[in-house]
């Protein structure tokens, strides 16, 4: 006999499956307002377990698979910069990346702190080809 899920493990089992993270494919382009981390979370855990540093050109998002690799566009200057994705956030209204200081220095947004931005998925962790 079927046993039903729990309302609960149901509609967490909904929101997985229709995260964008699920649907994540080469090509998805997202828009919104990127940030970069304060030197002070230079050495912290990530996400991943990789040890964030600011040196490298790693990124923050909410939702895409972790490792997967991301072209970060500057729609205001259109210097772009490609980085993986090995941590979660940002965890403010309205950003949709945080990069790490070095892909922030790339695209010329230290100054400035936030800078709208375009985010082309070129891989997805896990996936052939990726």
């Amino acid at each position: 006999m079927m046993k039903l899920l729990s309302p609960a493990l149901a509609a967490a089992l909904t929101v997985f499956l229709s995260s964008p993270s699920c649907a994540a494919h080469p090509g998805q382009v997202q828009t919104g307002i990127a940030s970069y981390y304060h030197d002070s979370l230079h050495g912290n855990r990530t996400a991943s377990g990789q040890i964030y540093d600011k040196n490298k050109l790693s990124a923050a998002h909410k939702t895409l698979p972790l490792g997967s690799r991301v072209r970060v566009t500057d729609k205001r200057t259109g210097k772009s910069v490609v980085v993986h994705v090995n941590d979660r956030g940002p965890f403010i209204k309205g950003r949709i990346i945080d990069l790490s200081r070095r892909a922030a220095r790339e695209l010329g947004i230290i100054r400035r702190g936030i800078t709208p931005v375009r985010v082309e998925v070129l891989s997805v962790a896990g996936r052939r080809g990726a």
